[in-house]
């Protein structure tokens, strides 16, 4: 027996960059959260349409912040296979030194505001 796959957009509010810096910085290390659920590549390519044209720009957005999390160290990217064209994109806060927590998680969560 098949289950239908739900629409987790509209389940839930989509998560903004600002809103995904915030939980980055109240984060313990190993919590985590899933961005975005669906096939990504896809959703953001321009010529697909997918989605309309602001939801694909914000979802540009969301995942590029995510990305440069990761690549600053302070995250970790996850992907989980639930279906064919559906994935769940999860972002793991990793630990971090106390100097840099301080200074530049602020700095993040204004250049996403």
């Amino acid at each position: 027996m098949e289950k239908p796959i739900p629409d987790i957009r509209a389940v839930a509010k989509p998560l903004t960059e600002a809103s995904l810096c915030t939980w980055l910085g109240a984060a313990a290390p190993g919590d985590s959260i899933t961005y975005h659920r669906g096939a990504l590549a896809r959703q953001v390519c321009p010529q697909l349409q997918c989605l309309p044209e602001d939801e694909r720009t914000a979802l540009q957005r969301l995942a590029a912040r995510a990305w440069k999390l990761a690549e600053l160290g302070l995250a970790d990217i996850v992907q989980r296979r639930h279906g064919y064209e559906d994935y769940a994109y999860i972002l793991v806060a990793r630990r971090r030194p106390r100097r840099a927590a301080s200074a530049i998680l602020p700095m993040l969560l204004a250049e996403a505001a």
